[in-house]
């Protein structure tokens, strides 16, 4: 069932204003387009469904920008496709570091590649610091960071969890990392 393009024009302008069923709406109608999309692009699943959840993200912070002459698939569309070369660019930039012979040969020679006293401290102190912002949030996205991003959960495994329709996990995964990301700013500013 294909849905008129003046009625997504009006769900957009809807959500242009602040509506959040609008923006759900938005989420359900085309969530499964852009995922199929990407699954196809990245053939990942776990890369599809965060790169639709950054795609999402984006667009619904930038829906004021959106042009009606086009349609609202293809302008998420263009969005993911973007998420995505950047999710590479991002991958190839970390995998790759050009190095010359004489570092090559001393990285063979490295013979215990642990963490050092010094980097476990850092890193349990990171995690304690990243444990403290997502302590500011509300219980309902601790529960979804927690769920998704410590115990690696599926979107449909935290919905048969937490008995939630998928979508609402969609949803509430998209604001929790919103917030947080906004919790993290903000104590790096100070406040």
């Amino acid at each position: 069932m294909e849905i008129k393009p003046e009625i997504i024009n009006a769900i957009v302008e809807k959500a242009q204003k602040g509506d959040q069923v609008a923006f759900t709406s938005l989420l359900d109608l085309y969530w499964n387009e852009v995922y199929g999309f990407m699954l196809k692009r990245t053939q990942n699943e776990t890369d599809a469904e965060d790169i639709v959840i950054e795609t999402f993200a984006k667009a619904f912070d930038r829906i004021t920008t959106y042009n009606p002459d086009y349609a609202f698939n293809t302008w998420l569309i263009s969005i993911a496709k973007n998420a995505h070369i950047d999710m590479l660019r991002k991958k190839k930039s970390s995998l790759f570091v050009a190095i010359n012979e004489k570092e090559e040969k001393q990285a063979y020679n490295i013979a215990d590649d642990s963490l050092s006293a010094e980097d476990e401290l850092i890193q349990e102190q990171n995690l304690s610091r990243l444990l403290e912002c997502i302590k500011k949030m509300k219980p309902q996205y601790q529960e979804v960071i927690q769920l998704r991003y410590f115990q690696e959960l599926s979107y449909q495994e935290i919905a048969d969890q937490l008995q939630e329709p998928l979508n609402n996990i969609k949803v509430k995964l998209l604001r929790a990392k919103k917030l947080l990301s906004e919790i993290i700013k903000n104590k790096k500013q100070g406040c």
